[in-house]
């Protein structure tokens, strides 16, 4: 069963609400009592005596259980891992770094709502003033993706193709990989740059856990991109596929479980076809399953959540590709993607078909919507946004300009 810890999970945390959880049912609280009965093993025989006497030892079985692990040494452990591979962009101060660690932290996705275009034009504007930048260290180097400046730093440090540096604590192909700064270099300077880093030792399965989450973010993570934030905010490497077959071909794991993740929001399935083609349908044990063990979701689990997003959002075509493949996609039953009824129907959070088609970016959609009578200035009740909004956030330029038109001429 997969972790669900919350972001940076310490063992103090979790010791605490062990203890909470130990008074709660010592004080006959139902909620403690119930969590006991949904998450211990055997919850008859650890409440037998309660309230007079819950051992300490059963309610940190049950947090351990509620959080996806098999035991409290289990969870421990896990922490023990995450402590080492953990990194949370967010914390970083970046207003504090040396000029060269800003350009890096500039440079890349951070899978945070801060990721960009601002930041990497920010990030490519340093380096036009400063091109010495790519000399001060191997990390900005690998940023600028410099195939130059990279043999000039491991010429006779080999050693630095796998060492942690910068402001995230990253090793270089990390910054090389998740760079979306644009420098002009073509693929093949990119590719050249990313073979130097491999041909010295950099490993291509390299990664870190976010904010301590137990599926990984590794180097194919970051070339494939995308996420929740969307295409433009958290876009993939503008070489991904070239970039990725070298890394592939370098020998990483093709079961990349954040990779399918981020990139499952959209019907665009080249990465599944690449990583299929690559053995993912019968892949051995990665090395970050191996490390991880149970904290990471299983193959089982990865699949389930593919294919119920695909049903769910009516992939018709992906749901054939994971069939073709020997992917399990019964029991499931495709939505297909219609036109709604009421252009002004709200979902649970009262954004219309309208806001998502802006934050997709889908110019002909929103135009049917608004040629059916879709309300333009309508706001979300989450948010507190009009599609305009969302578009805006989104960076889908071309939606919000003609969302902004629609709405200029209503009111006019």
């Amino acid at each position: 069963m997969a972790s669900t810890l919350p972001d940076n999970p310490s063992l103090s945390y979790l010791h605490d609400e062990a203890r909470a959880l130990q008074r709660s049912v010592s004080a006959v609280d139902p909620r403690g009592v119930e969590v006991v009965r949904q998450h211990h093993p055997t919850p008859d025989l650890a409440l037998a005596e309660a309230p007079e006497k819950f051992a300490l030892h059963d309610a940190r079985l049950t947090v351990a259980r509620g959080y996806g692990f098999s035991s409290w040494p289990a969870l421990v452990h896990y922490l023990e891992i995450a402590d080492d591979l953990s990194v949370d962009p967010s914390r970083v101060d970046e207003d504090s770094l040396a000029d060269v660690d800003r350009f890096c932290a500039l440079s890349v996705l951070r899978y945070t709502d801060t990721d960009a275009p601002p930041r990497w034009t920010a990030a490519a504007g340093m380096l036009a003033v400063e091109p010495g930048l790519v000399d001060r260290h191997v990390w900005a180097a690998a940023a600028a993706a410099d195939p130059a400046a990279l043999e000039r730093h491991l010429a006779g440090h080999r050693e630095l193709s796998t060492s942690a540096g910068g402001p995230f604590g990253w090793v270089p192909l990390m910054y090389l990989c998740y760079s979306r700064i644009d420098t002009g270099r073509t693929q093949g300077q990119v590719i050249a740059a990313a073979t130097l880093l491999l041909q010295a030792g950099a490993d291509p399965d390299a990664g870190y856990l976010w904010r301590g989450m137990s599926t990984p973010f590794t180097v194919l993570t970051g070339v494939f991109g995308e996420g929740e934030q969307g295409p433009r905010r958290q876009p993939r490497h503008p070489f991904a596929r070239g970039l990725a077959t070298l890394l592939l071909d370098w020998g990483a794991h093709p079961a990349d479980q954040q990779t399918l993740y981020n990139r499952m929001f959209r019907p665009d399935d080249s990465h599944l076809e690449l990583l299929f083609d690559y053995g993912l349908a019968d892949a051995g044990p990665s090395p970050w399953e191996l490390v991880l063990d149970e904290a990471i979701p299983t193959r089982e689990q990865m699949w389930r959540v593919q294919v119920a997003w695909a049903a769910e959002h009516g992939f018709a075509r992906r749901l054939a590709l994971l069939a073709r493949h020997g992917v399990d996609v019964t029991g499931v039953e495709l939505v297909a993607r219609t036109f709604p009824e009421d252009p002004n129907a709200r979902d649970e959070h009262g954004a219309t078909a309208l806001h998502h088609a802006a934050w997709d970016g889908e110019l002909g959609l929103i135009q049917k919507l608004l040629a059916a009578g879709a309300d333009p200035s309508v706001v979300d009740s989450r948010f507190g946004s009009t599609p305009q909004g969302w578009a805006e956030y989104a960076y889908q330029g071309e939606a919000a300009e003609l969302l902004r038109l629609a709405t200029a001429g209503r009111s006019g």
